[in-house]
């Protein structure tokens, strides 16, 4: 298991919000071999999951580390995984999930122990909501300092032209 992978990848679900199959499909473009197991069902069971993952980013984006650990505690209380040793690729390696699992279990059991290993092992301060307004997508911060404040080199860029137009303004007196 890749568990880094597999923060990351609860991040980008979290911002993918898939609203419908499709959406869930173009979410899952790299693994196409999930593509016709995805259903309706899958997607409500993600979109409610996603929503109170957001709220664990949310509360690591403030410090709050008991709601941190307890967000994720609940979640994985209600989601039990139960890892399997796999050989598909002639190599063992663990799968957080057998095949029959749901799309919406495979991804779940992905991402709560992609993000409870990350916790455990670099902090739970290391999720994040983008600081660049308007701007909402989550992060996952793998910095050596723990400094990330965006979700991307774009919002990043957005972010500091505007602070240094706003800079130029306040020292010129006027608009930039």
């Amino acid at each position: 298991m890749d568990f880094l992978r597999y923060a990351d990848q609860a991040a980008a679900l979290v911002n993918a919000e898939p609203a419908d199959p499709e959406a869930l499909i173009a979410h899952l473009a790299d693994r196409e071999w999930l593509h016709e197991q995805v259903t309706p069902r899958d997607v409500r069971a993600l979109r409610a999951f996603c929503g109170r993952l957001r709220a664990v980013f949310e509360a690591s984006e403030e410090r709050r580390v008991a709601d941190v650990v307890a967000g994720l505690n609940e979640l994985l209380v209600e989601h039990p995984v139960t890892p399997v040793i796999s050989d598909h690729d002639g190599v063992l390696h663990l799968h957080v999930a057998d095949r029959s699992a749901s799309v919406a279990d495979l991804l779940v059991g992905e991402a709560l122990m992609g993000l409870a290993t990350l916790v455990c092992d670099l902090g739970p301060t290391r999720l994040g909501v983008c600081s660049a307004a308007p701007c909402r997508r989550v992060y996952v911060d793998t910095s050596p300092n723990a400094s990330r404040r965006y979700c991307s080199e774009r919002c990043s860029s957005r972010a500091n032209v505007a602070a240094f137009r706003a800079r130029r303004r306040a020292a010129v007196g006027g608009p930039a």
